[in-house]
C-alpha cells in the first residue's frame, strides 16, 4: 500500500513497509552499537586468554615464596571491582603461541622465571629489581580487548605488587618498634654507664688525694730515715771508739804495775759495763723501732724489705750489745773478785776487755749496716714519694678523663632517650594496616569498571538517531519535486516535507530510548528527560539533513555521514586533536550529545543542548526555506522542461 509522500530520486511511491525500514534503522543501529558495547566487563568471560607461567619460587627464611602461582591465582579468581573474568587458560608457551595464532586465545599473559626472585629482591642483601610480567595479544585482536587484558592483567600484577609492598612495609614499621625497643635498652645500658663512670670518677678522686698522702708518708718517711741513718752513723763512731778504748785498757792493764793497774782497770771495767749496757739499751729500741716501722711499711716492696733487713741487722746489734754488756758486767764482777788477787786475775781481765772490745767493734761494723740500709730505705722512701706524686698526677688526670666520658655517655644516653622518644611504635595490627595503606596509599572512588563510561549511550544514541535522520532523507525528498510550478509559499513547502520526517523521528527516538531502558535500566525520572530529549533530537535532526539535502543535493549526504563519523571520532577519547574537537563543538550533534548526557548523569547542561537543538533545529528549515526558494527560481527552458501541476 502506498503512501502519498515522494520517495528521492525516483518516481516510486513511498509503502509502509519503506517508512517501517527507515523508522527501525536507528533502532537498529542504536539497539547493535549498544548491545555490542555497553557495559562489557559483563561479559568479559567470552574472552579466552592464557597464562604461562614459568616462575621459580624462592625460598626466603626456610619459606618458599611462589609468587607466580600467586599471580597465576589472582588472575584466575578475578577481582571484585568486575562483575567478571577472563576465562583463563593455564598453559604452557607452544600451547599458549599455538592458540594465539589460531585464535583460541586473545592474549597470552607470560611470567618469567625471575618473577619471584625479583619481586623478593628488596629483603637485604640484594639488589633491588623490578618483576615484570608479559601480555601478548594477536595482530588481528579487537579494538578494545587489549585494552581490556591490559586492564585486568595490570589489576592483578598491582595487587600482587600491594601484597608484597605491604609485606615488606610490615616487617620495616614492626622494624621502628625493635629498633626503639632496642634503643631504649641502649639508653638504659648508657644511664647506667654514665652512672658507674661517675662513681668511678669520684672513686679516682679519691685514689689520688689518697696517693698525696702516701707521697706526702713517704717524704716524712725518707726525712725520719735519714735522721735515723745519722744517728746510726754516729752510734757506730762511738762503738767504734769504744771499742779502741776498751783495746788500750787491755793493753794498759797488760803493761802497768799490778796494784796500780788493778784499781784503775777496775774503774775501767765499771765504766765499759755502764756504757756497753747504755749502748745495748739504745740498739733494742732502734731496733724495735725499726721493727714496728718494718710491719707498719705500706710502701714498695724493695723499701719495706730494706727496712725489714735494717730492723734485723739493729736487733743483731742489740744482741751483741746485750752479750758484751754481759761480758763487760761479769768483767766487772771479775774485776771487783779479783782486786783483792789482781795478780791472778790481770791477765783474765785484759783479755775479758779484749773480747769486750772485739763484740764493741761487731756492734760498731752492725751499726755502720744499718745505717748504710737506712741510707738505702731513705732512698726507696724518697723514690716512693716520687712515684707517688706521679700517680697522685695520673690519677687526677684519669679523674678528669672519667668525669668527661661520664658527661659523654650522660648526652649519649640523652641523645638515645630522644631517638626512642621520636621512633615510632606500633602493634602487629597497627603495622599491618599501616602497610596496607602505605602500600596502596591513593585510591580513585567513582571510577565505573565500564570501559567506555558513563558517556557510552548518549554518544551511541546521538549517532544512531543521527544516521536515522540521514536515512530519512535518503528515502524521503528534501521538497516536492513540483516545487516550481507549486503556488504555496516556500516555508509550507518545506514544513510539508519536514513533517513526515519530524514524525518518523520522533517515533525513532522514542524507540531508540526504549531499547537503552532496556539495556541500561535507568532511573525513570532521568529517562523521560533522555526520551524528550531523544525525540527533539530526531525533529532538529530531520530539519538539519532536509537541509543538507536541499541545499547540497547527493553531496548533503555525504557532508552528513561525515558528521556522524566526527561525532564519533571526538566522542570516543579526549586525546583526538584540537581542531577536530573544535569542529565537533559546532555539529548539530553536540547539542544532543550534551543533553542526553545530562539527562542520564549530573553533568548538567540539559537546557543549553535542548536550546542548542532548537536552533539547529530552526537554522535547517531556514536553510531548507532558502534552498526552495531558490529552486523556485528558473529559467523559461526549465519552465518547459518541468512537468505541469493539474
Amino acid at each position: 500500500m502506498s503512501i502519498p509522500l515522494e520517495r528521492a530520486r525516483t518516481r516510486r511511491p513511498i509503502t509502509w513497509l519503506t517508512i517501517l525500514g527507515v523508522i527501525l534503522l536507528p533502532a537498529l543501529i542504536g539497539g547493535i552499537l549498544v548491545v555490542a558495547l555497553y557495559n562489557p566487563t559483563t561479559r568479559l568471560d567470552a574472552m579466552n586468554a592464557a597464562i604461562v607461567n614459568d616462575d621459580e619460587p624462592v625460598t626466603i627464611n626456610g619459606q618458599t615464596v611462589p609468587l607466580g602461582r600467586q599471580l597465576t591465582a589472582g588472575l584466575v579468581e578475578g577481582s571484585d571491582d568486575t562483575d567478571s573474568n577472563l576465562t583463563w587458560t593455564i598453559s604452557n608457551a607452544e600451547d599458549a603461541a599455538a592458540g594465539l595464532a589460531d585464535g583460541t586465545y586473545a592474549a597470552v599473559v607470560t611470567i618469567p622465571e625471575n618473577f619471584s626472585a625479583a619481586a623478593t629482591s628488596t629483603q637485604p642483601g640484594e639488589t633491588p629489581e623490578k618483576a615484570t610480567i608479559e601480555v601478548t595479544t594477536p595482530p588481528d585482536s579487537r579494538i578494545v580487548d587489549d585494552a581490556i587484558t591490559a586492564q585486568i592483567t595490570s589489576t592483578a600484577a598491582s595487587l600482587t605488587g600491594e601484597q608484597i609492598s605491604t609485606a615488606y612495609l610490615e616487617n620495616v614499621f614492626l622494624g621502628f618498634t625493635t629498633l626503639g625497643e632496642q634503643l631504649g635498652e641502649a639508653a638504659d645500658g648508657a644511664d647506667q654507664l654514665a652512672s658507674g663512670i661517675g662513681q668511678s670518677a669520684d672513686g679516682s678522686a679519691e685514689l689520688a688525694s689518697g696517693i698525696d698522702q702516701l707521697a706526702s708518708g713517704a717524704g716524712a718517711l725518707s726525712s725520719g730515715l735519714g735522721t735515723i741513718a745519722s744517728s746510726t752513723s754516729q752510734a757506730a763512731g762511738g762503738a767504734a771508739q769504744l771499742a779502741a778504748a776498751q783495746n788500750q785498757i787491755a793493753d794498759g792493764l797488760d803493761a802497768a804495775p799490778l796494784p796500780a793497774a788493778a784499781n784503775t782497770m777496775y774503774g775501767y771495767m765499771q765504766s765499759a759495763a755502764t756504757g756497753t749496757v747504755t749502748v745495748a739499751q739504745g740498739a733494742g729500741a732502734l731496733a724495735q723501732t725499726l721493727g714496728t716501722l718494718a710491719a707498719t711499711c705500706d710502701g714498695s716492696p724493695s723499701y719495706c724489705q730494706s727496712v725489714a733487713t735494717a730492723a734485723d741487722a739493729a736487733a743483731t746489734v742489740a744482741q751483741n750489745a746485750g752479750s758484751a754488756a754481759t761480758a763487760a758486767g761479769t768483767a766487772a764482777g771479775y774485776g771487783g773478785q779479783v782486786v783483792p788477787g789482781i795478780s791472778t786475775l790481770i791477765s783474765q781481765t785484759s783479755g775479758g776487755l779484749r773480747q769486750v772490745a772485739a763484740q764493741t767493734q761487731s756492734l760498731s761494723d752492725g751499726l755502720t749496716q744499718l745505717a748504710q740500709g737506712t741510707t738505702q730505705s731513705q732512698s726507696g722512701a724518697q723514690s716512693l714519694q716520687s712515684g707517688a706524686s706521679q700517680a697522685a698526677t695520673g690519677a687526677t688526670s684519669l679523674t678528669d678523663g672519667l668525669t668527661q666520658l661520664a658527661s659523654g655517655t650522660t648526652d649519649l644516653a640523652d641523645g638515645l632517650h630522644t631517638a626512642v622518644d621520636q621512633l615510632p611504635s606500633y602493634t602487629d595490627a597497627e603495622a599491618a594496616s599501616l602497610a596496607e595503606v602505605v602500600a596502596d596509599p591513593v585510591q580513585a572512588e567513582g571510577v565505573g569498571s565500564d570501559l567506555f563510561g558513563a558517556s557510552a549511550i548518549p554518544l551511541l544514541t546521538a549517532l544512531a538517531l543521527w544516521f536515522g535522520a540521514l536515512g530519512t532523507f535518503i528515502a524521503l525528498r528534501a521538497f516536492p519535486a513540483r516545487t516550481l510550478a507549486s503556488r504555496s509559499p516556500s516555508a509550507l513547502l518545506a514544513l510539508r516535507s519536514l513533517a513526515p520526517a519530524a514524525a518518523i523521528g520522533a517515533i525513532q527516538g522514542l524507540l531508540v530510548a526504549g531499547i537503552v531502558q532496556i539495556s541500561a535500566g535507568y532511573d525513570w525520572g532521568d529517562w523521560s528527560i533522555f526520551a524528550g530529549v531523544s525525540i527533539l533530537a530526531c525533529v532538529a535532526f530531520a530539519a538539519v539533513n532536509q537541509a543538507l539535502v536541499a541545499v547540497f543535493g547527493g553531496a548533503g549526504r555525504w557532508i552528513a555521514a561525515l558528521i556522524g563519523v566526527l561525532a564519533v571520532a571526538a566522542g570516543i577519547v579526549s586525546t583526538v586533536p584540537g581542531v577536530l574537537l573544535a569542529i565537533d563543538g559546532l555539529m548539530p550533534t553536540s547539542p544532543a550529545y550534551t543533553a542526553m548526557l545530562g539527562a542520564l548523569t549530573d553533568s548538567g547542561g540539559v537546557g543549553a543542548g535542548i536550546a542548542g537543538l532548537a536552533i539547529w533545529g530552526g537554522l535547517g528549515l531556514v536553510a531548507t526555506i532558502l534552498a526552495i526558494a531558490r529552486k523556485r527560481t528558473t529559467s523559461a527552458r526549465a519552465i518547459l522542461a518541468s512537468p505541469v501541476v493539474s
